[in-house]
């Protein structure tokens, strides 16, 4: 996968990736046109499909709401790479299909804007300049679930 990066701090929390007040809405396109809102509120309309966000510890930290991934999803995030991430978000974003990839530090070493590109199966991921860093490879249940869409699609598809 490839992508433009899309840098964020630490301890990004589920009301920062959706705000609360939107809680009563599951569809994930229209919670995408909020997703990032406190913190750049033109985010839905510059986000492209496929863009990865790179940021720093405990990335989803906050609630157990599922609306945070959906709205990743909604407006298309790739990947998320960071740091660290909290235990429940990290299921809900593989639940969803959205995967997930711990490389500690590499949010110091990337630039807003600059092009990655992300080999899931060596665990490694190159940027515009030709350098490559490490992440942690997920195992192979895991990127089956992501290649499927979420857990149920993979589900449905084992029967």
């Amino acid at each position: 996968m490839k992508g433009k990066v899309w840098k964020f701090g630490d301890d990004i929390d589920t009301d920062i990736i959706i705000p609360g007040r939107y809680l009563v809405v599951t569809d994930p396109d229209k919670l995408a046109k909020h997703c990032m809102e406190g913190l750049d509120p033109d985010f839905y309309e510059k986000v492209s499909k496929g863009d990865i966000i790179v940021a720093g510890k405990n990335f989803g930290c906050g609630s157990s709401r599922e609306h945070a991934p959906l709205a990743l999803q909604g407006v298309g995030i790739g990947a998320v790479i960071a740091d660290s991430f909290a235990r429940i978000f990290y299921r809900n974003a593989t639940n969803v299909g959205i995967p997930l990839l711990e490389a500690p530090k590499l949010s110091k070493v990337l630039e807003e804007g600059e092009e990655i590109e992300v080999d899931m199966k060596d665990g490694k991921i190159i940027s515009q300049k030709g350098k490559e860093y490490k992440f942690k490879k997920l195992p192979p249940f895991m990127l089956e679930i992501l290649e499927k869409g979420g857990l149920i699609p993979y589900l449905k598809e084992k029967g």
